[in-house]
């Protein structure tokens, strides 16, 4: 490990996870889990305090308790979460209308905002995040154009040197899961239901992304509730 201090924004899922362990070995790295009233909160935090502790690494669960009172998002109120089947995962219209019920208005420009904080004060050079090419086909904010855009912000608007270092910017999900066996990421404490239940639904895209990753990159996977129920 060198003395390169780093912030990783680590939710717990399949792709935080594995963003952040693939620096694990490089950088002294300082996790942030956010705790925004979603649905998973709890299985998120529980995940993410096992993945620090597998890897070894400084863990602050940070609450914001507001900004589950914005916006109309299925993750943070009572509006019914979006379930999908595999076939249409591809389809735009309907992923489309997916992430537009499960946004959450901000997030991720809030996350890294608070990231870059963090690192300002313990003098941090990186913000590990995992947005990703299959995430960012419907959600703006996992794209390449926002990787380039917030760090072209941290170039004006910082009075030190900081840089995102997104890894899976230009993955889908198949190969996070297959970088992940490589770099010995701690798959199967990962959580990355949306609806928060002790085992992963099966059905909201979140699941079904994560089942055809591993599907496809032939990687065995934790259960799924709907597969007992099949």
């Amino acid at each position: 490990m060198t003395n390169i201090k780093a912030i990783a924004v680590l939710s717990g899922g399949l792709d935080s996870t594995v963003a952040t362990a693939n620096y694990k070995d490089k950088f002294d790295i300082h996790a942030l889990t956010f705790n925004y009233g979603q649905r998973s909160s709890d299985m998120e935090i529980r995940s993410s305090k096992a993945i620090c502790k597998e890897l070894g690494l400084k863990h602050t669960i940070i609450d914001l308790p507001w900004l589950k009172n914005l916006g109309k998002s299925a993750l943070t109120t009572d509006e019914e979460v979006p379930e999908l089947k595999f076939d249409e995962l591809d389809v735009k219209e309907i992923v489309d209308e997916t992430a537009r019920k499960v946004w959450v208005p901000g997030r991720n420009i809030v996350f890294t905002s608070i990231a870059t904080s963090y690192a300002e004060a313990l003098d941090a050079a990186k913000i590990i995040v995992g947005w990703d090419l299959e995430e960012a086909t419907t959600f703006p904010d996992n794209s390449k154009k926002f990787l380039n855009s917030f760090n072209h912000v941290l170039e004006v608007g910082s009075l030190y040197d900081i840089k995102i270092e997104a890894p899976l910017i230009n993955m889908i999900k198949m190969d996070i899961v297959k970088l992940g066996v490589d770099v010995n990421a701690p798959l199967e404490l990962t959580y990355s239901c949306y609806m928060g239940g002790n085992v992963h639904c099966g059905v909201c895209e979140s699941c079904i992304r994560r089942r055809r990753a591993f599907k496809l990159a032939g990687v065995s996977d934790i259960e799924y509730k709907a597969d007992k129920e099949v």
